[in-house]
């Protein structure tokens, strides 16, 4: 675990951890929970077969060598959390970016994009890649804000393209 400076005053703790964890660490079911949850509200399917579709996903996608599931910390609690996993030789893909619901709108999920792409370069990948639903402005905004490059038509109806991709080079 490494200590993050805070900041947050909505926090309780001023220093967040950010933790690499297996996809089995109990800390990790508010992720999946919540996840499919949000995925359910905005595109419709029910949260018992999201969930399972989350818990079920390969946990080695997400584990060392090529990959890694970070948490963050607040006295111990996650609060937000994120993964990669190989999309190729020099790419590593986000994959389930998440911050808790009672800890939105405070620049976690940006802490933790930062983290994995920080992790991802320290693994030798030079680019990142991923995609967001069309259903998920604030997603779509927050990758903008962060420097990443939409593969798609920004001015088309995002409901008309399906899953939004983006990338990223590291080290930019």
């Amino acid at each position: 675990m490494r200590p993050v400076a805070g900041g947050l005053s909505d926090l309780v703790t001023s220093v967040l951890q950010v933790c690499q964890v297996d996809q089995d660490d109990p800390r990790v079911a508010p992720l999946l929970a919540e996840l499919a949850h949000e995925y359910s509200s905005r595109y419709g399917g029910t949260f018992e077969k999201l969930h399972e579709d989350l818990r079920g996903y390969p946990r080695e996608r997400f584990a060392p060598p090529d990959g890694a599931l970070l948490l963050l910390l607040a006295d111990g609690e996650p609060v937000a959390g994120g993964a990669f996993q190989r999309y190729d030789q020099r790419t590593a893909e986000l994959k389930r970016i998440w911050t808790h619901s009672a800890h939105r709108r405070r620049g976690l999920a940006r802490r933790v994009v930062a983290e994995l792409e920080r992790e991802a370069a320290a693994r030798g990948y030079e680019r990142v890649y991923l995609t967001t639903g069309p259903r998920q402005p604030e997603a779509k905004a927050l990758y903008l804000a962060m420097g990443y490059r939409p593969l798609f038509d920004v001015t088309a109806d995002p409901e008309t393209i399906g899953p939004l991709a983006f990338e990223k080079p590291l080290g930019s």
